[in-house]
């Protein structure tokens, strides 16, 4: 199962590849999961290998713009992003990461991302439109990478905000220049959800040259179907964790998608891994 954590160096491509990091935290600027501490700590270490790095997450309310010094890019700002019948206008902010080398991006949109809570509410009710800010987020991320004019090699997307990324990448954007030649790796972590999106978020998912039964994973429209969705069309799979649903493990024991999938070990340093893993795709 872990077959592409096993790759001799001396086997590898040592380019300069072109990375991007796509999640919904990353630390110091928040933290509610597991995921911020990834998110900090693998793509500063692939930089210190000669990677080239890129990082984007959404901008939620709890992030202090003013205590971690976000500025808006104005370059970047200014699009639309259609989520189902509407627009939105998408904000692009950035900070820098103290005592690293290392900007993060931040997606910003005042419907979706002003709140000062991440995806449930004072009373721990998990907002009915996450559906929405994870739509606008995933192409947000795909429009602002366009703008930025910067081809990645590899694009981790990293829990179930990110999942659609994958998908859009193998279908509206795979004759695109910037994103023709993108692997992507979706790495799972034990965050679900019980919550039920309506059937209305099937249309707003859509893209150009997507089709209905390319969705047929997400049609449960909840936590389940997006991690579906991006494990059907990532490159490389990744599992944080060894507990999770019998429907997942399920999946991931397929014949069709057991050969990219991995687990990560928590008891090494697993960085080397992850610097096998992103050379042997883009091989």
């Amino acid at each position: 199962m872990n077959s592409f954590f096993n790759i001799h160096k001396n086997q590898l491509d040592m380019s300069k590849l072109k990375i991007l990091y796509v999640a919904s935290e990353i630390n110091p600027f928040l933290q509610t999961t597991e995921v911020a501490d990834f998110v900090r700590k693998i793509p500063q270490v692939m930089q210190e290998k000669g990677m080239e790095i890129r990082i984007l997450v959404p901008r939620f309310g709890l992030i202090n713009e003013r205590k971690n010094r976000l500025h808006e890019v104005v370059r970047l700002s200014g699009i639309n992003i259609s989520v189902g019948e509407e627009e939105k206008p998408l904000v692009i902010k950035v900070a820098s990461i103290p005592n690293a080398k290392m900007q993060v991006y931040f997606i910003d949109n005042e419907d979706y991302f002003h709140r000062k809570s991440v995806f449930v509410d004072k009373e721990n009710n998990f907002y009915p439109d996450n559906d929405e800010r994870a739509i606008f987020f995933c192409k947000g991320v795909v429009e602002t990478v366009k703008k930025l004019g910067w081809a990645p090699d590899i694009v981790h997307c990293n829990d179930w905000m990110t999942s659609l990324i994958p998908m859009y990448i193998k279908t509206t954007y795979k004759n695109d220049p910037i994103f023709k030649g993108a692997k992507t790796v979706f790495t799972v972590y034990n965050n679900p959800f019980t919550h039920k999106f309506n059937d209305d978020m099937i249309e707003k998912v859509k893209m150009i040259d997507i089709e209905d039964n390319m969705l047929r994973n997400l049609m449960s429209v909840d936590y389940e179907g997006f991690i579906k969705i991006g494990v059907e069309y990532a490159d490389a799979v990744i599992k944080a964790e060894e507990e999770c649903s019998d429907s997942l493990n399920a999946l991931f024991t397929n014949k069709e998608t057991e050969k990219k999938v991995g687990l990560i070990d928590k008891n090494g340093d697993f960085s080397d891994s992850y610097f096998n893993l992103y050379n042997e795709l883009v091989d």
